[in-house]
């Protein structure tokens, strides 16, 4: 088995709140050191500045737009700069449309399929030599119980989050002989900033009678996951979507 340092940095996308910030918090739990990147730059140091104090490890905010691929060499530069190695790789930025078929545009389009699905493969990309470097790194992209249920609301998040449950199959047999494990974790509905105003559009109990446990999932669920999948109790497991959803998939509840 490759074991994957205890020390080893990990790049959080979207890493400044809900599922991200919450991955940051768990994985500095553990003494791994996090790069928070986040669009919102201001609140990314902030909060890597609260991981670090915190936690006592390398923690960094960065600033980045990641549907403008040519800004991600600086922030590789930056974060490099910062932590001690990277071996690992959490993608967890995400923007969801909501105007169903009528709201699709070329812009709704490129925004939603450039910040779910392009990054991820241009990230692993640029990050190999970091990967080869650090035995037992590992690779975790946060796609989305969309991929599997039919939704009208929003068909370019649920299209670009299907995609990436097919570029993990496809980049984990890339990187199987490297001895790299790529992984998605699948959300069902987790109270972020992200779902909250769609919570209190529907009010109570929208979601909730659906999900065989009864309620809405936590943030710091999903990063449970997420470290597991990158840690080395997870050694033998890539190209695997591992669903997190309360048991709403296989709910018959109406």
């Amino acid at each position: 088995m490759n074991a994957s340092s205890p020390s080893t940095g990990v790049i959080i996308t979207g890493g400044a709140s809900g599922i991200g910030l919450a991955s940051a918090r768990a994985l500095a739990a553990i003494r791994r050191p996090v790069a928070l990147w986040d669009i919102d730059e201001a609140k990314a140091v902030d909060q890597a500045a609260v991981i670090s104090s915190e936690f006592g490890i390398d923690a960094i905010g960065v600033g980045i737009d990641l549907t403008r691929a040519d800004d991600y060499a600086a922030a590789l530069a930056t974060t490099r700069s910062s932590l001690p190695s990277i071996g690992g790789l959490v993608h967890s930025a995400g923007v969801v449309d909501i105007g169903s078929l009528e709201g699709v545009t070329l812009d709704v389009w490129e925004t939603g399929i450039n910040t779910h699905l392009r990054p991820l493969i241009l990230l692993v990309q640029q990050l190999m030599p970091d990967f080869t470097a650090n035995p037992g790194s590992a690779i975790v992209g946060i796609a989305s119980i969309n991929a599997t249920l039919g939704n009208a609301i929003n068909p370019v998040y649920s299209a670009a989050k299907g995609g990436m449950l097919s570029m993990v199959r496809s980049l984990a047999d890339r990187l199987g002989p490297d001895g790299i494990r790529i992984n998605c974790v699948s959300p069902g509905q987790i109270l972020t900033p992200l779902l909250q105003p769609t919570v209190d559009a529907l009010g109570d109990g929208a979601f909730e009678r659906r999900i065989l446990l009864g309620r809405l999932g936590r943030p710091e669920e999903i990063a449970h996951a997420v470290r597991f999948l990158l840690s080395d109790e997870a050694s033998y497991i890539t190209a695997t979507e591992l669903v997190v959803d309360g048991g709403n998939i296989s709910s018959q509840r109406m």
